[in-house]
Parts: structure tokens; C-alpha cells; sequence
């Protein structure tokens, strides 16, 4: 049993295997962030500018676009802050924080994406009513519900994680706080405490995989039976891009927390993180400006108006 201390701050060791290549780490993730940031705004601005994308479809890829800066910004910043700076320390609230927003932007997305499930599945499967069911109020309603069980997910499990006692390390062996890392620096056995956490984490995330998995179903079911190949190509193509986006973030996010903590090293641990918590917000706007061609035409129109 490790001595308990009051713990007031964490270092992140970020990188520190590979500490030589310290600014072309910061030069890389720099352009990420600016890339990922500057592509979801243009996202935002095209969708809001062009009346013909106001419909559910492209109200929740603007909130999605506006989650991914967020969820970007909560990682990135300190990242490329600890990369250039011999200060590695954060403060134990600071980590509690950037915990908090890390947990409540990723839970948010987990249901957003639920929500633009149901929106495909009433737009191909109720065609007629899709107008209907999809008022300006419910698409309200459902983006509002996402972010509150995003809230209350990262509530709950930041206010269980930082009320466990911490032992004398204080050193977290990855680029954020992160829950992982964290539960290696508590005290005593954790294993009943990651099982509540992959319990917790299952409900998260598997509920609305269910939800995803259930509405797929039912709109390939009722693609398959439109006769015409061209048809089922222009139903296919307007979920195309929300299905790649799901497969890159549950896979993911899947993998990364429904295992214990010693089945994958710090060093893979960290590369995973860095492919849904920073990759996937920077493939977003790539993914639906390449396969949907409302959106490249909004964004063409966008690019002709400030550069004209």
C-alpha cells in the first residue's frame, strides 16, 4: 500500500519518450488544431449562410461541427502549451476540469450522433411525415437532451474519479487527464472501481450505439427495397457520411474504455486517445466535405464569398 498524500497538482509527461522531437510534435499538432478548427467553423458558416441546408440534417452537423472545436480545444491547447514549455504541471482542479469538458463534450457526441440517426431514419423510412416528426422543436428537444446527458455523464463520473484518494505519485503518464491514466495513481486495488467505470462506460456508449444500430436497420431495410439503383444510391449517400463518422468514434472510444487498464500499454493508451480526441474532430468536416455535395456546394459558395 502506497503512502496516502494530499495531492495539490499532476505533470503530464505528455511525449517525454520522445522529447528531441518536441517541436515537430507542436508544429504537427498546431496545424491540427488549426486545420480542425478553421474546417468545422467553415462548416458552421456555409450551413448557416445557405438556406437550402436549414433542415434537420445539417442543424445537427452544425452542432456536431461547433462540439468538435470544443472537444478539440479542451486537449490541444495545454498539449502544445506542455510541448514548448518545461512547466509540465497542472493544478489538481485544472485536471479536474479539462477532465469534466473532455468527459461532457466526447458524452455529448455519443448522443448527438444518436440523434442525427433518428433524423436519417424519419427522413428515408417516414419521407411524408419526415417534417412532421422533425420540427424545429424536437430537432431542439433532442439536440438540448444531448448535451444535458453529456453534462450529467461527465458530473458523475468526474465528481467519483477526483473524490478517490490519490497516493504519493502525482505523475500522469499521458497528454491529458484522462481517466486511465488517473486510476493508476489511486490508492489500493481498483479493479472493482474500473468495473464500475467500464459499467458506466457501457451505458454511455452502448445505449446510443443501440439506438445508431437500430435506425440503420431499419433505413437499409427500407433502402433495399427502393427499385431503382439510382434511388438507392441518393438515400444511401445522405447517411454515408454520419455512418463513417460513427464507426471511426465508437471504434474508438469503444476500444479505449471498455477495457481494464493494464491491457494495453501508456504509450498505445495514448495513441488511441489521440485518434478520437483529436483525429476524429479534424476528419469530421474532411468526411462530409468530401462524400456530401450540398455541403461542398455550400462550401464553394462560402469560399467564392469571402475571397471575391
Amino acid at each position: 500500500m502506497r503512502n496516502k498524500t494530499s495531492v495539490t497538482e499532476f505533470v503530464i509527461l505528455c511525449f517525454s519518450n520522445y522529447a528531441d522531437g518536441n517541436i515537430i510534435l507542436f508544429v504537427v499538432f498546431l496545424c491540427i488544431y488549426i486545420i480542425t478548427v478553421l474546417g468545422n467553423i467553415l462548416i458552421i458558416v456555409a450551413i448557416s449562410s445557405d438556406p437550402a441546408l436549414h433542415t434537420p440534417m445539417y442543424f445537427f452537423l452544425r452542432n456536431l461541427s461547433f462540439l468538435e472545436i470544443c472537444y478539440t480545444s479542451v486537449t490541444l491547447p495545454k498539449m502544445l502549451a506542455i510541448l514548448l514549455s518545461e512547466d509540465k504541471t497542472i493544478s489538481f482542479a485544472g485536471c479536474s476540469v479539462q477532465m469534466y469538458f473532455f468527459l461532457f463534450f466526447g458524452g455529448t457526441e455519443c448522443f448527438l450522433l444518436a440523434a442525427m440517426a433518428y433524423d436519417r431514419y424519419c427522413a428515408i423510412c417516414n419521407p411524408l411525415r419526415y417534417t412532421a416528426i422533425m420540427n424545429k422543436r424536437v430537432c431542439i428537444q433532442l439536440s438540448g437532451g444531448s448535451w444535458i446527458c453529456g453534462t450529467l455523464v461527465a458530473l458523475e463520473h468526474t465528481i467519483f474519479i477526483f473524490t478517490l484518494p490519490f497516493c504519493g505519485s502525482n505523475v500522469i503518464n499521458h497528454f491529458l487527464c484522462e481517466i486511465q491514466p488517473l486510476l493508476k495513481l489511486v490508492c489500493g486495488d481498483t479493479y472493482w472501481i474500473e468495473i464500475q467505470i467500464i459499467v458506466g462506460a457501457a451505458v454511455i456508449l452502448i445505449l446510443p450505439l443501440l439506438l445508431i444500430l437500430v435506425s440503420y436497420t431499419c433505413v437499409i431495410s427500407t433502402i433495399v427495397k427502393i427499385r431503382s439503383a439510382e434511388g438507392r444510391l441518393r438515400a444511401f449517400s445522405t447517411c454515408s457520411s454520419h455512418l463513417i463518422v460513427v464507426m471511426v468514434f465508437y471504434g474508438m472510444a469503444l476500444i479505449m474504455y471498455m477495457h481494464p487498464k493494464s491491457s494495453f500499454s501508456p504509450d498505445v493508451n495514448k495513441l488511441l486517445s489521440l485518434f478520437y480526441s483529436v483525429v476524429t474532430p479534424i476528419l469530421n468536416p474532411i468526411i462530409y466535405s468530401l462524400r456530401n455535395k450540398e455541403v461542398k456546394d455550400a462550401l464553394r459558395k462560402t469560399g467564392m464569398k469571402i475571397f471575391s
